[in-house]
């Protein structure tokens, strides 16, 4: 069935809710790039595993999916013992530009490619183009440590303007006016941004652009742009810094959070009240969520701006990237077989144990054509 541009993706919501509770990591710093497995069961039915090809199989991108990846390259490894699978998480612009270069069989992305990047992938996929094929979705979380303070509600104008340092004290008015009856202290903001292009910081910036534009006067992107701050290596690095400096404040996906045990910020959106940084309350934005891809593409426009009951609108959907046609003849095979597993039904619910929220039925059945059309 064809999608069309104006689907809203309701199913989105029900696929999420089937995931209970924040993003629960089973093993801390998943910006290594060791390749080494999750610590999670992770059980799968190995005899749905259609293994074909084999050798080494390249691929690097987006820190916020390492550890689904992990989980995945686990299981598809255990069942197709003659290709070797390495995922780096370099951070989803170094993976792009690496597949780019025809350096990976197929790069992780936490946005989809942009037309430069499009354009760019027509030399190196002979007679074809890179397609976005979304895998799972997931709220970015403002995670923040401020010194007696367990609760902190801030918007899209604030947030704004801290990673922008217009505001650099926690007891600035704009904050207060946020947090009555919360005792806020006179201490700086440290406000860390990701050092490396960042598919996650893609996602943040076009929702404080989305939502507060005179806030935000820079263009979203994956290399930061606001003024000032502090940078820190990929989500486990900038994760790790909040929970160590006092004052810090900085986005990552919600399982750094909730595996370092980081406060997290609600969200006043507009809505009757502040939001939570949930799976379902992401899943809730999700599903407004247009399918802005054509053909085997399936790049989303998500709803950064809503104002939905309920409705986090931080969120990401991670993308694997590869050739809808002139994919290289030696990796074809093993990635076809890699990714079909992944968006299989095995490699989807497999995500539940991690937190993640696996793809609809819906689109779920159009990353599984797309897969199997490679060529």
């Amino acid at each position: 069935m064809k999608l069309q541009r104006n689907n809203r993706l309701r199913a989105i919501a029900a696929g999420a809710l089937a995931v209970s509770g924040a993003l629960v990591l089973t093993a801390c710093g998943s910006d290594n790039n060791t390749g080494s497995s999750s610590g999670g069961g992770g059980k799968t039915n190995a005899s749905n595993i259609k293994c074909e090809g084999k050798g080494q199989l390249l691929a690097s991108g987006s820190s916020a999916q390492k550890n689904a990846m992990d989980l995945w390259v686990k299981n598809f490894g255990a069942a197709c013992k003659d290709i070797k699978i390495n995922y780096k998480a370099t951070g989803s612009g170094a993976g792009i530009q690496e597949w780019l270069q025809g350096k990976t069989a197929f790069a992780g992305s936490d946005s989809a490619l942009k037309p430069e990047e499009v354009a760019s992938s027509k030399k190196m996929c002979k007679d074809g183009q890179g397609v976005n094929l979304p895998m799972v979705g997931g709220p970015i979380a403002v995670g923040f440590n401020v010194p007696g303070v367990d609760k902190l509600t801030l918007d899209a104008k604030t947030l704004g303007e801290i990673f922008d340092s217009k505001i650099t004290k926690w007891n600035d008015s704009a904050i207060k006016n946020l947090n009555k009856g919360v005792n806020l202290p006179d201490l700086k903001i440290q406000a860390f941004h990701r050092s490396d292009d960042s598919g996650t910081t893609d996602n943040f910036t076009k929702y404080l652009k989305a939502a507060a534009p005179s806030a935000w006067p820079h263009e979203p992107g994956k290399a930061w742009e606001g003024k000032g701050g502090q940078a820190a290596d990929g989500s486990a690095g900038v994760s790790s810094q909040v929970k160590q400096v006092s004052g810090a404040i900085s986005y990552f996906e919600l399982s750094y959070a909730t595996a370092s045990s980081i406060k997290t910020v609600d969200l006043n959106t507009g809505a009757s009240a502040p939001v939570q940084a949930t799976v379902d309350n992401a899943s809730k934005a999700i599903s407004e969520a247009k399918v802005k891809g054509t053909g085997k593409d399936l790049a989303l426009d998500l709803a950064y701006d809503t104002k939905a009951e309920g409705a986090y609108p931080i969120t990401l959907v991670t993308y694997e990237i590869a050739c809808d046609k002139g994919n290289n003849a030696d990796t074809l095979a093993a990635t076809k077989s890699f990714l079909t597993y992944v968006a299989s039904e095995d490699g989807q619910a497999s995500l539940k144990e991690l937190g993640y929220a696996p793809l609809p039925a819906e689109i779920a059945t159009k990353v599984r054509e797309s897969v199997a059309s490679l060529s």
